[in-house]
């Protein structure tokens, strides 16, 4: 015999950063609220991240660091719940932190006391949260939505896709909120892997006999730039400045690496004139790690001194190592992926409630939307935010 059926005000699917934030906001309104998820453990992604102390947000948030088919969507919720309501909760459940480079907030200890926290929130608020479910038919009819999921049956006039995006697929993450959101007519926008290294191949080859070397570079797509560590490895290259401007970089384009960026104008002509005896590669093994600056120097062709060099060879040089184009011949994929790019289309929901405008009771939070920030908390303070702003709503 099936189970009889469970009454609830709101089900959320996915007990994930989102998920919960949306589950302990609407029950601490009074909201009878059911969380399912098919994984055995609650929010997987958080206990993975930042090395195991969760990069929980970044208090330079703003929506220019998001990125959407529509840049202005994030705006109500990232306004309404900011990093400093998460860090305050944060303090009440008295979970010490650090701020690292570039505004990120980190746990002293481990990230599982944030999913801890949230738990406890969501326990103050009555939530039941049911794990290692897994979700079967999910069906909507006379304004009420019905999901089985194992052998149990829960019904509510409100349901939030919380499920996130298919990145890391070990911890089980799948495309599940876009076959969910398809199913109710909602349109999704490409969905590609983000903050992800790059691959390279054909000539660039190279450049993984380089694999583990590290530089601090300005990596630049586009209009796009960002200063931080570049690592080269093995199938390419990778490393938070790498990981920031894949969220821009598509198939077929390039991306270019100033592999010298405190170095001002026309400092190879000075070098000359102070050093005319120097080779270029012992100039640059003084600026870079050696076996870069190797590479670097063989590829530019450039033998002999920098006295006997004309001074239009070593500005092309100059200009090269200020932007050394790359033509990566992809991604290692959502496998390594944080997070993705795309997803459900933010034309389909209201900003102020992630509601969905033509599925009363239909709502969708955190990376399952077309919302994705930048590497650095950014998409854990999306989570807090989309997530509260359905849980008001409910």
């Amino acid at each position: 015999m099936p189970s009889p059926e469970e009454r609830f005000d709101a089900i959320v699917l996915g007990a994930g950063g989102a998920g919960l934030m949306c589950a302990a906001a609407a029950g601490q309104r009074g909201k009878r609220v059911l969380v399912i998820d098919h994984a055995g453990q609650a929010g997987k992604k958080i206990l993975i991240s930042g090395g195991g102390r969760c990069n929980f947000t970044n208090i330079h948030t703003a929506p220019d660091r998001y990125l959407s088919a529509n840049p202005h969507f994030a705006k109500s919720a990232l306004g309404r719940y900011t990093p400093a309501d998460f860090l305050a909760l944060v303090e009440r459940h008295g979970i010490a932190w650090h701020e690292k480079t570039l505004g990120q907030l980190f746990c002293d200890g481990s990230a599982r006391q944030i999913v801890a926290m949230l738990l406890a929130e969501c326990q103050a608020g009555g939530v039941t949260i049911r794990l290692g479910h897994a979700i079967g038919a999910i069906s909507h009819g006379d304004g009420r939505f019905r999901v089985t999921h194992g052998d149990r049956v829960a019904i509510a006039p409100s349901l939030v896709i919380a499920t996130g995006g298919p990145s890391i697929p070990k911890i089980g993450a799948t495309g599940f909120a876009y076959d969910l959101a398809r199913q109710f007519g909602l349109k999704i926008v490409e969905p590609r892997p983000a903050l992800v290294p790059l691959t390279l191949g054909g000539e660039e080859l190279l450049f993984r006999s380089l694999s583990g070397v590290s530089a601090d570079v300005i990596a630049r797509c586009g209009r796009a730039a960002f200063r931080e560590a570049a690592l080269l490895t093995h199938r390419g290259l990778s490393g938070p400045a790498i990981l920031q401007i894949s969220s821009y970089w598509r198939h077929g384009g390039s991306i270019d690496l100033d592999f010298l960026p405190d170095q001002a104008a026309g400092w190879m002509i000075e070098a000359k004139r102070a050093r005319p005896r120097i080779t270029l590669t012992t100039l640059l093994r003084g600026l870079l790690p050696g076996r870069l600056a190797d590479v670097l120097a063989e590829r530019l062709g450039l033998t002999g001194d920098l006295g006997n060099m004309p001074g239009r060879k070593l500005q092309e040089a100059e200009q090269r190592l200020r932007a050394w184009t790359f033509r990566p011949n992809g991604t290692e994929g959502f496998a390594k992926a944080e997070v993705t790019i795309g997803g459900i289309a933010t034309a389909e929901l209201s900003s102020r409630t992630m509601e969905a405008r033509r599925v009363p009771g239909l709502y969708a939070v955190g990376e399952a939307v077309d919302v994705t920030g930048w590497l650095g908390g950014y998409n854990f303070q999306w989570a807090w935010a989309s997530g509260w702003a359905a849980g008001q709503a409910l």
